[in-house]
């Protein structure tokens, strides 16, 4: 399903969706068993990490598998990608969405290139996620841990009606990776943009935060929650967990593990809908 289709809806009835960054086909098929649960759409992210590393004809025969017959609204989006050439390896392999990521660029060549991309991904029927400031922290290898400059509200307007994209993911005082201190966001920066130019807001540095931020932001119009630290931590831990017991117990069995921490990535994407108000929200 096209990106607009499953975040316009949250955008305008203020619930936000689950953007989950998924790294192999057991974290692909819970996320997805998660949402259907719950009866909640979700956006399944691949980083460029992810892509290289499996290959993006494998990944995506992976979702058409796993998403075949689904019964909740699903997406698949390339995240925080810099790379030209990934972005059309993508858009070709069939990903509905990319985050074409040049926010280390200069605000005008950003803005230059994003407006090809854009019109490249609507030759696919696909849709963008832009930004122009760099969330503070490193995610798959992708990122850095100095805090970029914020641009002003102008500039992002400008940026967002040049380009034409479909979401827009400002920095906010949010950050990638786990929060080292509770975070102290400008939330005031999501409700001048959406009142200038009512376009869904891509919250990236989604895990860690609180319900009552998670809440705040969502009202405010972040209509997609991006969750990936707090993925690769569940499906660690939830490993580390069954692994120690298996040493203990010298009890060795491969699908048990994958069972254990199946259900443990499941709960948490319901814990998430459930905080989101996105479940039952699937039609």
């Amino acid at each position: 399903m096209p990106l607009k289709d499953i975040v316009d809806p949250a955008f305008s009835a203020r619930y936000g969706v689950p953007a989950i960054n998924v790294f192999n086909d057991l974290t692909m098929e819970a996320v997805l068993a998660g949402a259907v649960e719950c009866n909640s759409p979700v956006i399944l992210q691949t980083s460029v990490k992810t892509v290289r590393s499996i290959g993006s004809r494998v990944l995506f025969e992976m979702w058409e598998s796993l998403t075949r017959g689904i019964e909740v609204p699903v997406t698949l989006h390339l995240d925080h990608c810099p790379d030209r050439d990934v972005v059309t390896e993508c858009l070709k392999a069939g990903w509905n969405s990319v985050l074409f990521d040049a926010s280390e660029l200069p605000v005008e060549e950003n803005q230059r290139q994003t407006i090809e991309v854009v019109r490249e991904a609507r030759s696919y029927g696909a849709q963008v996620e832009g930004e122009i400031e760099a969330i503070t922290g490193v995610e798959d290898d992708h990122g850095s841990d100095e805090v970029s400059k914020q641009q002003s509200l102008e500039t992002a307007l400008t940026f967002i009606d040049a380009t034409g994209i479909d979401v827009f993911a400002p920095s906010i005082g949010n950050a990638h990776g786990t929060y080292k201190a509770a975070p102290v966001l400008d939330v005031n920066r999501v409700t001048e943009i959406v009142q200038a130019r009512s376009i869904p807001i891509a919250l990236h540095g989604g895990s860690g935060l609180s319900p009552e931020q998670f809440q705040d932001l969502i009202a405010r119009g972040c209509a997609k929650v991006n969750i990936s630290t707090a993925l690769k931590e569940t499906f660690m831990q939830s490993s580390l967990t069954f692994l120690k017991q298996a040493e203990q117990n010298n009890k060795w069995d491969p699908p048990s593990l994958f069972k254990h921490t199946r259900g443990d990535v499941i709960d948490m994407v319901k814990e998430l809908a459930e905080q989101f108000g996105s479940a039952g929200k699937g039609r």
